[in-house]
């Protein structure tokens, strides 16, 4: 799952931090945006756990997990004391907007550098979905789909449609945790100026 909703407010089973100009620098990192997305995807883990599973060290996650703790990404979870200690997200997912980093070159960066990131783990996830899909059920393949569309909004419009979007994702959160037919989904929603995208 992605682990960003950026401008979309906090849902009733959607939690979501809104994050000012120094924590969007602070996960502006490879390995703590890594660490982020384990702890939302696979649940609570040990600095041990995520070296592991990330294929680096416990000194880096255990150094890095404390700087998303600082800006209340992540927090201690039950038991464990040291290395040992198990840490959480501690959202479902964060959201930020350009007016709260708007003139800070700094945060303006690390917002470009996330996005692009976000971008480039859907593709390369999306990627990887069409080189396996052929194993899945059909009626996995047939539900797994995309669709894009055109509408002609007015800024304040698309934030509307954007914040709607969260409310129904909210919804489907987890309605059924039981249900053994379910599986995680990853959501993705780009709005985009189309005059933007054509050069």
């Amino acid at each position: 799952m992605h682990d960003t909703v950026r401008g979309m407010e906090a849902t009733p089973t959607l939690t979501t931090i809104r994050l000012d100009a120094r924590a969007l620098q602070a996960l502006a990192h490879p390995l703590r945006s890594r660490l982020l997305t384990a702890l939302r995807i696979d649940g609570p883990a040990t600095a041990t756990d995520l070296a592991r599973a990330l294929d680096t060290n416990t000194g880096a996650t255990s150094y890095h997990l404390r700087r998303l703790a600082a800006f209340g990404l992540v927090e201690e979870s039950d038991g464990g004391r040291g290395r040992e200690r198990r840490w959480r997200a501690a959202s479902d997912a964060h959201a930020w907007t350009e007016r709260d980093i708007a003139g800070d070159p700094d945060a303006e960066a690390a917002s470009d550098w996330l996005r692009r990131r976000y971008v480039q783990t859907f593709v390369e996830g999306y990627e990887r979905w069409l080189e396996i899909q052929r194993d899945w059920p059909l009626d996995w393949r047939a539900a797994a789909d995309s669709f894009d569309a055109a509408v002609r909004v007015t800024p304040a419009q698309l934030e509307a449609l954007v914040a709607e979007l969260a409310q129904v994702v909210g919804r489907y959160r987890d309605p059924s945790p039981d249900d053994p037919d379910a599986k995680r989904v990853e959501l993705y929603v780009h709005a985009l100026p189309i005059e933007a995208m054509r050069r």
